[in-house]
């Protein structure tokens, strides 16, 4: 019993040791990131960084263009996040609006062009998101694939369309952006760019929660279809996932895909500094042979760049849009979409 009784202490001992070192504190600094760049370009941040600055504790939450917008200004009088880390310059003007961001300049602002600048340094271009036509290789012949926006309106794709949830997605809202702000410039309204909008509607089978969702439901013929961004479509192809693209001759929407300092964050000194590091040529570079991501920095020499980025500045052609008309209509534009259109079938 004496032998049963001294081993009990030994297993008390060691719990309560163990328990002691769960409880110390993490001498670390938090960073938390809030971001739709999604889990491979996020865990590559957060495993480089932290290799380079250990004494950095990188978090971060996986989530839509919009939905970070909405939790930043939910959070407005108690931010919890360091950096907005992703999404396109029409949303991160509306944080800039709504006060969400602080001024920063980072050490490579003037390697990016002056369009993807925040005119008060409240955000700055990271990378150039192209979003295209998206289809299923094994299921769509390439000759017999979309190749023009119109194109997906064809009889032939009815009810073999998925678009991603626009309300929550900076891509889908670039796209329906760039239609609207168009029918705006051509003809003085955008009533044309909702007809194209109620007429895809009427395509579209689904509209998914998530661009990971999104592309899952392609790969198993769920949908044949979609539009998408290059990243997220080149990041499955490596994994084997039959996908293939077409960036239309009329243009695509390019997504100055941001990054910013959150307004009264918790840690800006070490915020500051991850901003210095994700423009910088090295962390680009890294980012586009890892992640697929098109740097924006416009010095950085081609030779060192992979060949997909050579092929896409090839093949794009970034389309000519008012993106202040759709900055400034955006939020009007989507909620008459989603009151009026979405899910009508194309009915009127």
């Amino acid at each position: 019993m004496r032998a049963r009784f001294a081993a009990a202490l030994t297993l008390v001992a060691a719990a309560a040791v163990a328990a002691g070192a769960g409880c110390r504190k993490d001498p670390r600094t938090p960073l938390l990131i809030y971001s739709p760049h999604g889990r491979d370009l996020l865990t590559l941040v957060e495993r480089t960084y932290e290799r380079l600055h250990p004494e950095v504790d990188v978090r971060w939450l996986d989530m839509g263009s919009q939905e970070v917008y909405d939790r930043l200004r939910a959070e407005k009088a108690n931010p919890q996040a360091d950096v907005w880390y992703g999404g396109p310059a029409e949303i991160f003007g509306r944080g800039a609006r709504d006060e969400l961001l602080a001024p920063y300049r980072p050490r490579w602002a003037d390697a990016v062009p002056p369009e993807s600048r925040h005119a008060r340094d409240l955000s700055f271009g990271l990378y150039r998101t192209p979003a295209m036509i998206v289809y299923n290789s094994a299921a769509v012949p390439a000759a017999e694939a979309p190749r023009e926006w119109d194109d997906v309106l064809l009889p032939r794709w009815k009810g073999k369309v998925l678009i991603r949830d626009p309300l929550a997605s900076g891509t889908m809202r670039a796209i329906f952006g760039m239609v609207l702000a168009r029918s705006v410039t051509e003809t003085g309204s955008p009533a044309r760019g909702f007809e194209w909008l109620r007429r895809l509607d009427a395509q579209t089978k689904e509209y998914v929660v998530n661009g990971t969702l999104l592309m899952e439901k392609i790969v198993r013929r769920e949908g044949l279809v979609t539009l998408w961004d290059l990243p997220d479509v080149l990041l499955e192809r490596a994994g084997g996932a039959p996908l293939a693209f077409a960036f239309p001759p009329s243009g695509s929407p390019v997504i100055d895909d941001a990054v910013a300092l959150v307004r009264g964050g918790p840690h800006p000194d070490a915020a500051r500094a991850l901003i210095d590091w994700l423009g910088s040529a090295d962390a680009q570079r890294l980012a586009a042979e890892s992640a697929y991501r098109l740097p924006a920095r416009t010095d950085l020499a081609a030779a060192g760049l992979p060949a997909w980025v050579r092929e896409v500045s090839r093949d794009l052609v970034p389309a000519r849009v008012d993106w202040r008309i759709a900055q400034e209509m955006g939020p009007r534009w989507m909620f008459t979409w989603d009151r009026e259109i979405r899910g009508t079938g194309g009915r009127p």
